[in-house]
This record gives C-alpha cells, sequence and structure tokens, in this order.
C-alpha cells in the first residue's frame, strides 16, 4: 500500500485543468479594471492544498495574489460561502489578526464560471504534518504556544465592535452545526455507518450549551496557517469557510482533536499527534496545549471536553464524508481527496467513543 506523504502531496502548487482551470485573459481584464494597480495576469495554478474551495496562486506583473473561488458543479446547501469568507476577512483587516488582506469580491459567475474573490498573496511555510518534521523542540513548543494564543485572540473579538454582529446567530450553534451536518451527511453518504447513526441521535441531547458567541474558525489547524520562513510567528490564518459565530469551546477542542486523531494507514485523513514522545519532540500535551489556551481566554479550565470531542469527530466525519460526495460528482479539488475520505469510519467510530466517555446530561 502507498503511504501518502502529506507535506509533499499538499504544498505548492499544479495546473489548473478542466472545470477547475481559470480563463486568464477574461480574468485578467476583470481583475485590472477592479483592483487598483493591476496588470499582466500570466498565470493561475492551483494550490494542491486544500479540499472544498479551490484556492489559484496568481501570478502578474503587477506582483502576486491568491484566489478563491466556489467549486464548479451541484453543491450542498449553505456550502462554499465565499462571501462569508470574505466578509471576515475584511473585519479581521482592521484588528491586526494575521490574515490575508482581501481585495475584491466578484458575485458575476460570467467571469469564471463562479463567485470568486481575490486576496494578498503571503509567503512563508504551510507545514502538514502537525509534528513539524525537522523542527527542533524550541521552535514546536514556540509555534504550539502561538497557535494557542492566536486562536484564543480570534475568540475574544466583540463582532459586533468589528462589524461581524450579522455574521451568524448568538445561541445554539452546535445544535444548528449538528442539524447541518446530519443534513448534508445523509445527502452524501455512500456507505451506512452505524456510529454516524449513532452520533446523529446522541448529540442533540447531550451537547452542553454555549457560554457566550464568538468568531469561530470551524477548522483550526497547523496546516491552515502560514509560518514566517524564518521563525514560529503567525503570519495567516487560512481556510475560513467555516467561521460563524459560535461556541468558542467548540472551536478549541476541534483544534485539540490533533492529539487523539485516529492514524490513516495510508497517510490519508487529518494529521496526528496521537501516542508522540511529546516531551522528545517538545510538544506540549492536550492538556498543556488546552492550558495555554486557558489563559490567554481568561478562563480556569476547559469544560465538557468528552462531549466536546463526540461533536468535532462527528463534525469532521461529516465533512469528510461531503468529499466523498464531490468525488462521486466529479467535483473534488484535491487529488488526494479520496485517501482522505476513507477517514469517515474511523471518525465516526472515534466520536462515538467519546460519546460514551462523556458524563451523562
Amino acid at each position: 500500500m502507498d503511504v501518502l506523504d502529506r507535506q509533499s502531496s499538499f504544498s505548492g502548487t499544479k495546473a489548473a485543468t478542466g472545470a477547475l482551470a481559470l480563463p486568464i485573459p477574461q480574468l485578467d481584464q476583470w481583475l485590472s479594471s477592479h483592483i487598483a494597480s493591476f496588470s499582466g495576469l500570466r498565470s493561475a495554478n492551483q494550490f494542491k492544498g486544500g479540499q472544498s474551495n479551490p484556492t489559484y496562486h496568481l501570478m502578474a506583473d503587477s506582483g502576486s495574489y491568491v484566489l478563491r473561488r466556489k467549486p464548479p458543479g451541484k453543491l450542498l446547501t449553505s456550502a462554499h460561502a465565499i462571501d462569508r469568507e470574505y466578509k471576515l476577512l475584511s473585519a479581521l483587516a482592521g484588528q491586526d489578526f494575521p490574515a490575508a488582506r482581501p481585495l475584491v469580491y466578484c458575485e458575476d459567475e460570467s467571469v469564471i464560471g463562479t463567485a470568486f474573490y481575490v486576496m494578498t498573496h503571503i509567503e512563508g511555510r504551510v507545514i502538514w504534518e502537525p509534528s513539524m518534521p525537522g523542527a527542533d523542540p524550541v521552535e514546536r513548543r514556540a509555534v504550539f504556544k502561538n497557535m494557542a494564543q492566536t486562536l484564543a485572540r480570534l475568540h475574544s473579538f466583540d463582532p459586533q465592535a468589528i462589524g461581524l454582529g450579522d455574521f451568524g446567530k448568538a445561541d445554539g450553534y452546535t445544535m444548528r452545526q449538528v442539524r447541518r451536518w446530519s443534513e448534508n451527511y445523509r445527502l452524501s453518504a455512500t456507505e451506512d455507518i452505524e456510529d454516524m447513526n449513532r452520533l446523529i441521535d446522541w448529540l442533540p441531547s447531550n451537547l452542553p450549551q454555549s457560554a457566550r458567541a464568538a468568531i469561530v474558525h470551524g477548522d483550526y489547524r497547523l496546516d491552515n496557517l502560514i509560518l514566517a520562513s524564518d521563525g514560529p510567528a503567525i503570519l495567516a490564518v487560512l481556510d475560513w469557510e467555516l467561521a460563524t459565530l459560535g461556541d468558542p469551546i467548540a472551536d478549541l477542542v476541534y483544534h485539540l482533536m490533533t492529539w487523539v486523531m485516529p492514524r490513516a494507514e495510508n497517510g490519508g485523513g487529518t494529521g496526528s499527534l496521537l501516542d508522540l514522545d511529546y516531551a522528545a519532540l517538545g510538544l506540549p500535551t492536550m492538556q498543556e496545549h488546552a492550558a495555554v489556551y486557558a489563559e490567554a481566554a481568561g478562563l480556569e479550565t476547559i469544560p465538557d471536553l468528552e462531549a466536546y470531542l463526540a461533536y468535532n469527530f462527528f463534525r469532521l466525519a461529516a465533512i469528510l464524508q461531503g468529499i466523498v460526495g464531490r468525488v462521486r460528482d466529479g467535483t473534488a479539488s484535491n487529488d488526494n481527496a479520496q485517501a482522505m475520505a476513507n477517514q469517515v469510519r474511523p471518525l465516526a467510530q472515534a466520536g462515538w467513543l467519546w460519546a460514551q466517555k462523556a458524563p451523562s446530561r
């Protein structure tokens, strides 16, 4: 069995082909008339990483840019909402938060076939293995500390104060997520997975109520960050498709799943820190990492960990099942989508195990 090397498989760009290719002359004309000083689009290569919204590196005479679009074809309801990504990035641009600066949004599908937006391109490192192969223990420790503190800072923003008061409903976030992903899972299902059925039944009666609503990223992990090329600084947080107003603890615990993530034999799926020698590598344990976040967020403890882990494993399994559906429908934007989709059953199994560990409510 071939084992996927995540770093080489997901790093860099590739030529965009078929329905994912961009019409260079037409796009150049539109961008030149909508972005000040833009000129001379020469190429638009697709980034290898990412499973949902196709993302491209644009090279032009005027500089380097990034374009993110809805994928072509039939899409799940409420998915691929790049207009929401653009609105969020526009709000964060005024808060000195590490994120790309949005430049223009285009809802006219006649330009490239789907809606899209363009943002600044940020040079740096994207590390696809959470254990950070090749890094020294000091750098690993610093990167993980920065990750926890950056997430706490995102959760600290007052949505109303930065123009995002209408970015989502303030109450009932996890319940809405369970309903949404249950529906999307059923629409994308290609086989019957009993543990997913159990979680769909268990979660509505066993999830805690959020104490407050915050801006949540929805997919916060190391490979959705750009790090400085020469140090542990976080230059940008990427992939805001799932961002909304929601439960900050649920968002944190999604991030903490990395420490208990089932490993895929073929190297696909989501990166894992399961059963590593954390001390030797300079990595924090899950509890130590959560404590850094808690200190930055002004919390004493992280509550309801088991229930939130059950919820997040269910949610990730449903997201990956959506990838299976796009493989089936021919609209998956990543060449390794099928390898990642094979994780749906192990994630569902892990979610049900955490549900059984959760205290009764």
